[in-house]
């Protein structure tokens, strides 16, 4: 049965948009970020260590496949996040995904083999696109056009805040009582708190793009309020400049954080490092990357977009060639600092950038396709740096991507269009 989309009904005159109007629930959906960023972050020390020393894999590609899967997952949920949002509602889809993540702790934990570790993220890519892009749209609902890119900053610093504090902390756990059970029962209370608070106290906010898309003018000779799933796909994926330019550079950010993810650990307990410096250095660069953009969203409504991105993607390159050719844990500490730094700079403000040239009315759809590519890299960041570190070497390996996210960085810098667009101060180029 067809379910008719949610009507604009009299919440135009119901509803206000603005991050001052909308305070309460802004922070009550941060908060709620945070537990999915935290969801994910209980993998992020301890399963490249759990491939190594439990299961034994020997070559990275199979290692990594865990990444592949959640990369795929997602990206694809992400896709279908923005259509069942604007069709059903955000508050539904963000309840949906906390349900499907409840046995993603319990196939941790107990899976026997590594395929029930895949078959386990799998499920939390699901739940992660469901989740973390209806809070995204959420927040985009509430606060309107003229605070996005703060918005996405807290957003988006909560979620990494969150994988940094569960990364630290499951590696502290893993570090005194074994890689298993005790880290992942941490995810478990994360996605049962998660759970209760959206169900409780989130509100539905579809009414307030409804609002803004009463006043909302095009920035593109075909960006109107009724375009096809496939006119949306288009736009966003290729013919327009903005919006083709943020979706690959997104899809290059995640390729490196893929690598990072899957690669760093490994890389970090060949050299001889502890399990609780492991822990220090798979924290630190999603707690810099999650602090930062509590400024550079903010900063991002100010300069604009553009250039912010491509010092972004510069000094992300840098900080990977450190990580490349790094000996010690300190030169490595400094490339996670540097590393979170310019991912920062990138995060919020692809999204923003998004939200500044999507109609209202395809605006979770624009997202969503977004995010589709964004987070595709993890998938290919997991494939391109497991096959070039069988082949040559981890280091090796770090350093064709750090070239990669240079070259992303450049072509945002020749296709994107310019801060006065993206401020809507002059009307962009037919």
């Amino acid at each position: 049965m067809t379910v008719p989309p949610l009507r604009p009904v009299r919440a135009r005159q119901q509803v206000t948009l603005g991050l001052k109007q909308n305070l309460a629930q802004f922070l009550l959906l941060v908060a709620v970020n945070a537990l999915v960023g935290g969801t994910l972050g209980q993998e992020r020390t301890v399963l490249p260590l759990l491939a190594d020393q439990v299961f034994h894999l020997d070559l990275y590609t199979s290692a990594l496949t865990y990444i592949v899967a959640f990369g795929l997952a997602k990206a694809g949920t992400n896709y279908f996040a923005g259509t069942l949002s604007d069709r059903y509602g955000r508050k539904p889809v963000l309840i949906a995904g906390w349900l499907i993540a409840i046995p993603v702790p319990l196939l941790l934990i107990f899976g026997p083999s590594w395929e029930w570790i895949v078959a386990a993220n799998v499920v939390l890519g699901i739940s992660q696109g469901l989740t973390w892009s209806t809070t995204v749209m959420m927040k985009m609902d509430l606060v309107g056009p003229q605070r996005r890119g703060l918005a996405m900053g807290f957003n988006e610093a909560a979620g990494y805040l969150g994988v940094a504090g569960a990364a630290l902390a499951t590696g502290y756990i893993a570090a005194t009582s074994g890689l298993r059970p005790g880290p992942f029962l941490l995810g478990a209370v994360f996605i049962a708190l998660g759970l209760g608070l959206s169900v409780v106290f989130v509100r539905e906010t579809h009414h307030h793009a409804k609002v803004e898309a009463a006043n909302h003018v095009a920035r593109h000779a075909n960006a109107g309020a009724s375009l096809s799933n496939r006119q949306v796909f288009t736009l966003t994926s290729f013919r327009d400049k903005s919006l083709s330019s943020v979706s690959q550079a997104g899809l290059v950010n995640n390729l490196n954080d893929g690598l990072a993810w899957g690669l760093f650990p490994i890389l970090f307990a060949a050299a001889g490092l502890s399990i609780e410096r492991i822990g220090i250095l798979a924290a630190v660069y999603p707690a810099v990357w999650g602090a930062g953009q509590l400024i550079t969203g903010g900063l991002s409504d100010r300069i604009g977009r553009k250039w912010l991105i491509v010092g972004g993607m510069l000094v992300q390159a840098v900080a990977l060639v450190m990580v490349g050719v790094g000996h010690s844990f300190g030169f490595w500490l400094a490339a996670a600092v540097l590393l979170g730094a310019g991912t920062s700079m990138v995060y919020p403000t692809l999204l923003a950038a998004i939200g500044d040239v999507a109609h209202p009315e395809w605006r979770a759809r624009s997202v969503g396709i977004y995010r589709l590519w964004r987070d595709g890299g993890f998938a290919i960041g997991a494939l391109l740096s497991g096959l070039l570190a069988d082949a040559f070497g981890i280091p090796t390996a770090v350093l064709v991507v750090a070239a990669l996210t240079a070259a992303s960085g450049a072509v945002v810098a020749v296709r994107m269009r310019g801060t006065d667009y993206e401020a809507g101060v002059a009307a962009p180029p037919r």
